[in-house]
């Protein structure tokens, strides 16, 4: 386990955090003592611990196949993986105990799945292996398996109010929001409309869940069904929407044509933070932006960077964490970071940021 250990703290990178002002843009006020958490390989999906003192992320080191699930302090140290090390894994959440949620195709096969077809385009992979467990975060075992379904299972995160799970779930035919008691009881549906319903989170209150879809229509919706049919979805397009936990009242906040994804809420209630491609004409790069829930007070957070994606506020709201490819050493490379976050800046000329 030591070696392990040490072979994981060696692949992903730091053992502590690395100031990175030196990597933010001017223009982004809204941050300040910008932090580099890990470097090298691909690091993503990184949520606070509900005490606020962990990070869960998923990360494939160079050199590896898969994403594995790891952990580790706000400061870059306590570096552990908790996943088994077989097939591969994704979408790690903390349960209010300190239990770890994630989704993990090694229960189906021990062997990493293949990528997706490069004649199909940009798509994602919706593997129908996912399944979610929740893992014990001293010994990496694996405690309760909550999925057991044909189909892709995966997206999980926890309500703040630490009661209940919303979950992405092909089980019914289609990509559509689920959620259940920690136990895996209790479960429901909560979308309905055809297409890829994904990417919830709850506000802070636990009273509203803010998520990503598209719902095409016509030859677009078959093409869908399609590419669902061969396991893959192809993410060009998707809006933000926000409804009630039960899954009423659903509202749609953007209408900009992008691909809108990684929605948070700030702990105001009022306005979510998400990632898009909306700045760039040619689609290829992502920013950080944050809106009101009623659509209104758009607002962009991130500049220069290629991408800048799962943006996640700190309980207290005083820190913001997220993934970049700023700073890279060669293409492909996604670091986890974070900063201070400034919610009402001093934008005066002699002010130095």
């Amino acid at each position: 386990m030591t070696q392990l250990l040490l072979l994981a703290v060696t692949a992903v990178g730091l053992l502590a955090a690395i100031p990175a002002d030196s990597l933010k843009d001017p223009r982004e006020v809204h941050l300040r003592n910008l932090r580099q958490l890990t470097t090298g390989g691909k690091n993503a999906e990184a949520y606070f611990s509900f005490a606020g003192d962990m990070l869960c992320f998923q990360s494939s080191p160079a050199g590896s196949a898969c994403d594995q699930i790891f952990i580790m302090d706000t400061a870059g140290r306590r570096l552990k993986r908790i996943s088994t090390g077989h097939g591969r894994t994704t979408c790690a959440y903390f349960l209010p105990d300190g239990r770890l949620l994630y989704a993990t195709t090694h229960l189906a096969d021990t062997a990493c799945p293949p990528p997706p077809e490069r004649t199909a385009g940009y798509v994602w992979p919706i593997y129908a292996t996912y399944d979610i467990v929740i893992a014990d975060t001293a010994t990496g075992a694996i405690l309760q398996r909550l999925t057991m379904t044909d189909g892709y299972d995966a997206e999980a995160t926890v309500s703040p109010r630490g009661d209940r799970i919303v979950f992405t779930s092909a089980r019914d035919g289609d990509l559509e929001l689920y959620s259940c008691n920690l136990d895996g009881s209790d479960l429901r549906r909560l979308t309905f409309t055809p297409g890829y319903d994904g990417g919830a989170f709850f506000s802070f209150d636990g009273t509203e869940i803010v998520y990503r879809a598209h719902h095409p229509t016509g030859a677009e919706l078959e093409e869908y069904r399609e590419l669902l049919r061969r396991q893959l979805v192809r993410p060009n397009h998707m809006e933000l929407f926000v409804m009630n936990a039960d899954g009423t009242n659903i509202r749609q906040i953007t209408r900009n044509g992008a691909a809108n994804f990684a929605p948070f809420f700030h702990p105001d209630g009022r306005r979510i933070i998400f990632s898009s491609n909306l700045h760039d004409p040619t689609r290829r790069t992502f920013s950080l932006y944050i809106i009101n829930k009623d659509g209104t007070g758009l607002k962009r957070i991130t500049y220069g960077a290629a991408f800048d994606g799962f943006p996640m506020f700190s309980p207290d709201g005083k820190k913001l964490l997220f993934c970049s490819s700023r700073g890279a050493h060669r293409p492909g490379e996604f670091n986890i970071f974070i900063a201070d976050w400034v919610d009402e800046p001093d934008t005066s000329p002699d002010n130095p940021r």
